[in-house]
């Protein structure tokens, strides 16, 4: 999603600042218009340091650990979670730390009782954010690459187009975005 997000939030008119653990794709951020940024999100006290030397009015997380092989999932279910609690505490702390006046945060559709999901979602919630539960992705550079996942789902680029004119100033609160 983020490769996506970066090109369109830069032609709407914002300077952002785009994180990747590789130092490899900080070129590629780059030539799409973002301020590369190589941190680790578990490196809570540099990525505090970033945030704010950059700035920042909004932090967006969108991180995800998945692997590009979707058979592979289960065996990611760890580090997902673990991104999705201690990964989203340090953004929080560090849009907290930066004087951002808005935080949005990536959720999921379909399940949305999961426990790491609600911890998630409220926490956001906590921090007056926005959480945006999207359906599954599908289309180009997604698990579902040619074919459309079952509901609830949403086709990618739509999903990010939707992302940046609809919740920058979004209330804070739970959006949905589906087909």
């Amino acid at each position: 999603m983020g490769i996506r997000l970066v090109p369109l939030l830069v032609s709407a008119g914002h300077e952002v600042a785009a994180m990747t653990r590789s130092p490899d794709k900080a070129g590629a951020l780059r030539e799409m218009g973002g301020e590369p940024v190589v941190c680790d999100v578990y490196d809570a006290d540099r990525l505090i340091a970033e945030v704010a030397g950059f700035g920042s009015e909004v932090v967006m997380h969108q991180l995800t650990d998945l692997p590009d092989d979707p058979s592979r999932i289960p065996e990611f279910a760890e580090a997902q979670s673990r991104i999705r609690r201690e990964g989203r505490r340090s953004l929080i702390a560090a849009a907290q730390a930066a004087g951002a006046t808005r935080f949005v945060a990536q959720s999921i559709a379909w399940d949305t009782d999961s426990p790491v999901v609600i911890d998630l979602e409220s926490a956001v919630l906590d921090s007056n954010g926005v959480v945006i539960r999207y359906g599954q992705f599908y289309g180009p550079g997604t698990y579902f690459d040619g074919t459309e996942p079952p509901p609830l789902r949403i086709q990618i680029d739509e999903a990010a187009a939707r992302t940046v004119t609809a919740l920058l100033d979004a209330e804070p609160g739970v959006v949905t975005i589906l087909e």
